[in-house]
């Protein structure tokens, strides 16, 4: 049950990431007080799938690779949907990842 809420509580910030921005698994985790819970946040995001809202594919590691997109249906949808928002990808690594980056603790703050 504690799982459950967790990522309700990841799920509640990763709805509030800009268009065109993305963020870190570590960054939810260190805005929750979880800051060793990055593979949590990961594993909320992967269960997000079925669920409406939820912008999972603007939650990528901390270096800006799409590290998550073999979850998402279709071997390219992840990234397709971010170029769909503007962001752009070469070699499954975002480019610009500092200027785009939405950090929770600072945004929300």
């Amino acid at each position: 049950m504690e799982n459950k809420n967790f990522f309700q509580k990841v799920y509640s910030i990763a709805k509030l990431i800009p268009f065109g921005r993305v963020t870190s698994y570590g960054a939810i985790a260190k805005y929750l007080g979880a800051a060793r819970s990055a593979r949590m946040v990961g594993w909320a995001m992967n269960a997000s799938h079925n669920l409406e809202e939820i912008p999972a594919h603007r939650v990528v590691n901390r270096k800006g690779l799409l590290t998550g997109k073999h979850h998402f249906d279709g071997t390219n949808l992840m990234q397709q949907l971010l170029e769909s928002e503007g962001v752009i990808i070469i070699d499954n690594q975002i480019q610009n990842f500092e200027a785009i980056f939405w950090d929770p603790l600072k945004e929300l703050n």
